[in-house]
């Protein structure tokens, strides 16, 4: 679906250069997945594309939630969402959990958060990108809330749980990139861990974002049993063992 989306993009420069129109058209995404799928790594890569590509001006990442767009009082809700969109102008402006500002309780101004949002969008839609991220169900009934965010909303991405091997992978990886490695034992062990997760516990592990938990774990079991050793090796300083994986 990236992939698709560069093509458009590239095509457009083309038409662009030979001064053919071009059409108006809503670049502004949904993203939609469990937490620790990739939503936030994904969006930052959309904005460095649409930079390269000459969509956005600065492609910077701006991110934030709820409680940065919506105040407890009157009239200041609007100031918040004006503030931070500000900000993004240039690049893109990432909401996650978005469906959290279509809230039913009374006196919540998450409506005015909305209905600023869709104007904010429309006055500056030359050069901003929004991307609202969250749980898929939660975010169709967030679309429904306001007219004007079906109307501005037209790409929708899709992300998967990962698997067991690729959830290991990622463990790996971010070990390498902390200057760790895991051994095979450890792999097997956090491997049988997460295999033997219900649907429940997995939905509550969250992904990458669990991966790190377990990996943060594993990094300070090795540290109290390399304590234990007198004068350790590099290898020993570095190496995770399955004795680790808790």
């Amino acid at each position: 679906e990236v992939g698709s989306l560069i093509n458009l993009l590239k095509v457009r420069n083309m038409r662009k250069e030979r001064g053919l129109p071009l059409m108006d058209m809503s670049f502004h995404m949904v993203f939609m997945g469990n937490p620790g799928t990739g939503k936030t790594t994904v969006a930052r890569l959309i904005s460095k594309i649409y930079k390269e590509l000459g969509l956005l001006s600065k492609g910077t990442l701006v991110e934030t939630d709820r409680s940065g767009l919506v105040a407890g009082y009157v009239g200041q809700t609007a100031l918040k969402v004006q503030d931070v969109v500000h900000k993004a102008i240039g690049g893109v402006l990432f909401i996650d959990e978005a469906y959290s500002l279509a809230s039913d309780t009374q006196n919540d101004f998450g409506d005015e958060a909305i209905e600023t949002l869709v104007k904010l969008m429309e006055d500056h839609r030359d050069n901003l990108v929004v991307i609202v991220a969250g749980y898929t169900d939660d975010m169709k009934r967030f679309l429904k809330r306001n007219q004007g965010l079906v109307s501005r909303f037209n790409k929708y991405f899709y992300f998967d749980d990962y698997n067991n091997e690729e959830l290991i992978s990622i463990l790996i990886s971010m070990a390498k990139g902390a200057g760790y490695e895991i051994s095979e034992g450890a792999q097997n062990k956090a491997s049988s861990i997460i295999a033997s997760m219900d649907e429940n516990e997995r939905y509550k592990f969250g992904n990458a974002r669990g991966i790190r938990n377990m990996f943060e774990r594993m990094v300070a079991a090795q540290a109290n049993r390399v304590c234990m050793i007198e004068d350790p090796s590099v290898e020993e300083l570095c190496e995770i063992l399955d004795e680790d994986v808790i």
